[in-house]
């Protein structure tokens, strides 16, 4: 059985050992690289930097809150406005291998901007298992590259670490939560953030319609259920794809969001979430209503495998 004290005393103790010098962590404030920035500022303190980087692709208010929540936890951190670098360098994109990949790249780049003027000489990052399983670790076939995996360049001028690599999320769950860690119970958010939640190429339209529907889905499923009955994630996704529809007597010709809830353990596996049809309802009158251009929307009924449960 996993035993997180046992797992933290060991991991500070080898990060202790293991990095001599000064670290800098991609912190994005969800469970796993918080957890990860924890466990190294208990082993090294501030020679540890934590690196919010505003890619443009995240949730809405995000920034505002990471700097609330690296404040209470003490950290020595830095907020990074790249938006515009990320956004420019996906233009014309529309592969999702490849947004991952120019992401997981562009990461880098800044990490080694930040890591230079910080003097840095090791990348903390919050890898998981089913982050380098997906990727093609070992023998298996590559699913999709996360962008802290199969992102990474091949020279880098940082000596990686990562506190979590072994373990799968329930796991990172229990570790956050012994240590404390509001974020514990926060559901997963994918590294390539809102980017990979756009099927197809990266507008700046694109990703205010996406990043207010992930909102609204994320309000209306959390004021539903108490935390304890709550999917294990749940987010919308813009799709590729316009459908006539009506608005008041006239024709509009708009686009299609797709919800997306999942019940999982680990996320190696998980099955679509039954949700009652009332917050459905909620959901999609507020989609249409409230976000320009959407007048349709879908519910994805598809479990793990044969989908996965990001899109892209």
């Amino acid at each position: 059985m996993f035993k997180p004290d046992k797992f933290v005393s060991e991991k500070i103790e080898e990060l202790r050992e293991k990095i001599k010098g000064r670290a800098i962590i991609a912190c994005s404030g969800g469970v796993d690289s918080t957890t990860a920035a924890v466990l190294v500022h208990r082993a090294i303190g501030d020679n540890l930097l934590a690196v919010f980087v505003d890619t443009g692709f995240m949730r809405k208010n995000e920034k505002e809150r990471i700097s609330q929540l690296f404040s209470k936890m003490e950290l020595n951190y830095r907020i990074v406005d790249a938006s515009e670098e990320f956004i420019d360098v996906l233009k014309g994109v529309e592969d999702p291998e490849r947004k991952r990949k120019i992401i997981g790249a562009k990461f880098i780049e800044v990490f080694e901007r930040e890591a230079q003027n910080f003097g840095a000489r090791y990348l903390v990052q919050g890898t998981i298992a089913p982050d380098w399983i997906e990727s093609g670790g070992g023998l298996r076939d590559t699913i999709k590259s996360h962008h802290n995996v199969g992102g990474l360049p091949e020279r880098m001028n940082l000596e990686l670490v990562e506190p979590l690599r072994d373990l799968y999320k329930d796991e990172v769950r229990k570790v956050a939560k012994y240590l404390g860690l509001e974020v514990y119970e926060r559901q997963p958010f994918p590294g390539p953030g809102l980017a990979i939640r756009i099927i197809g190429e990266v507008t700046r339209e694109r990703l205010e319609i996406v990043r207010e529907a992930n909102a609204i889905v994320e309000e209306e499923v959390e004021n539903f259920y108490p935390y304890e009955k709550r999917p294990w994630q749940y987010f919308a996704v813009l799709l590729p794809i316009r459908s006539v529809g009506v608005h008041g007597d006239k024709r509009v010709y708009g686009y299609t969001i797709a919800v997306r809830m999942v019940e999982s353990v680990d996320g190696m596996t998980a099955a679509y979430f039954k949700a009652e049809h009332e917050l459905l309802d909620k959901i999609a009158i507020r989609l249409t209503r409230e976000i320009k251009g959407v007048n349709r929307v879908v519910y994805d009924i598809t479990n793990k495998p044969p989908a996965t449960i990001e899109w892209e």
